[in-house]
């Protein structure tokens, strides 16, 4: 009777509160919170209520409403910035080829790329002879990092040297070596040694 409570006698339990049942392997399981922890979960919910109230501006009873169209907003707006970081990526690849003299390696780092960014400025520039690299993320800590040149050999030597400066991992195909960073604050030093490596000044 007591359902693992392990009372002495049920009046002890003060109070039962039935949260929501799982079906699982021809079982419900039935949870709940009884006792003490009953006024305890109600000031957490009564907190968080009056929180999310002031957050977004609504009732409680709006809050899933609210919730759903900030999420769609966020959504729409992810989409936007993954196509306008696309076209940055295609117009800076145009820019770079088209100079007079296009310098041989491409060096950028970007705090608010992603891979998507990085590949588009790959496969712009590799197929050109330009040999790119390019990372993403945060000055310190991790991110990603995109080594690229046509199908050069250099870039299958150079891109486990490059991961391990930069605390990291990957791998990829000939001419493309790709992997995720854990201390992107080497990142000079990585640049360093691809233009020692490539003669590159």
């Amino acid at each position: 009777m007591c359902c693992g409570t392990h009372v002495s006698n049920l009046s002890h339990l003060q109070c039962i509160k039935l949260l929501h049942t799982e079906s699982k392997k021809g079982s419900t399981l039935l949870s709940y919170i009884a006792g003490g922890r009953v006024g305890h979960y109600l000031e957490r919910a009564y907190s968080n209520e009056r929180t999310l109230n002031q957050l977004l501006s609504v009732s409680m009873d709006e809050h899933r409403e609210s919730v759903e169209k900030l999420l769609k907003s966020n959504r729409v707006a992810a989409k936007v910035t993954r196509a306008q970081l696309r076209e940055i990526a295609q117009l800076m690849a145009q820019l770079h080829l088209s100079s007079p003299s296009p310098r041989p390696f491409f060096n950028l780092h970007r705090e608010d790329g992603d891979t998507e960014f990085m590949n588009v400025l790959g496969n712009e520039l590799a197929p050109k002879g330009v040999f790119v690299f390019v990372t993403v993320g945060g000055e310190r800590g991790a991110g990603h990092f995109l080594l690229a040149r046509g199908n050069d050999d250099d870039v299958a030597k150079l891109g486990p040297k490059v991961a391990e400066v930069l605390g990291g991992k990957g791998g990829g195909r000939k001419g493309r070596f790709q992997g995720k960073a854990s201390q992107l604050e080497n990142r000079k030093q990585a640049e360093d040694l691809l233009r020692t490596s490539l003669d590159i000044k």
